[in-house]
């Protein structure tokens, strides 16, 4: 091989080489700005939450752990015979609606409901819907305390769970208590109005036998 076809050679490797660095270069430089292009955009996505966006977020952020520890708290109560051995009985019959649906049957605990104590640990109340099959279905929790007694220890201030706000209820009233907070959460069946709303439209009295509450 001549001198000259040895240089010819060098240069095109070295013309190469130069490609290929500028290429690896240019490679870096887009990786670069590609992930600080997705950096700003994941920012710019953040900051884009208006105040009430984020408050909402947060509502709903509690809402769901509230749900989560209300499960926790019965899941050993899907055998409604744990339920009585812990001290919760049936009371009021079955609660059906006003118009539609009904809040089912209130398996509850007096001692519960006298300490007039707010914990999503500790519900007075276990709800369940008579099935077909005579069986019992799970679908949440009731907590509930009477307003004297709240009242006298928290003046001005309704009882609330993590941002939710009990319902009140005056006296006279369909259940023969005093005047009382109450808060259900739907925790083991869906509610299309909403897990802390008062009735539940597909919960049914329909298949209890004895007495219901209207």
């Amino acid at each position: 091989m001549s001198t000259a076809q040895i240089r010819i050679i060098d240069l095109k490797f070295r013309r190469f080489a130069r490609q290929l660095q500028y290429s690896m270069i240019a490679l870096v430089l887009m990786s670069f700005w590609v992930s600080r292009a997705l950096a700003q955009d994941d920012h710019s996505q953040h900051q884009e939450l208006t105040p009430n966006q984020q408050n909402q977020q947060s509502q709903q952020n509690q809402q769901s752990a509230l749900i989560k520890i209300v499960r926790e708290a019965t899941a050993r109560f899907h055998d409604v015979k744990i339920a009585e051995y812990e001290g919760y009985r049936l009371e009021f019959g079955c609660v059906s609606g006003p118009d539609s649906g009904a809040m089912g049957l209130h398996y509850v605990n007096d001692t519960l409901v006298g300490n007039g104590i707010v914990d999503p640990m500790l519900p007075q109340i276990v709800l369940y819907e008579a099935l077909p099959n005579g069986s019992l279905k799970l679908t949440g929790a009731d907590y509930l305390v009477l307003a004297a007694d709240w009242d006298a220890k928290h003046p001005g201030v309704t009882p609330e769970l993590m941002g939710q706000i009990f319902h009140y209820f005056e006296f006279p009233n369909r259940f023969g208590l005093p005047a009382f907070y109450t808060l259900h959460v739907w925790a083991w069946k869906e509610n299309p109005k909403g897990a802390f709303v008062n009735w539940h439209p597909n919960v049914s009295c329909q298949a209890f036998v004895g007495k219901t509450t209207p």
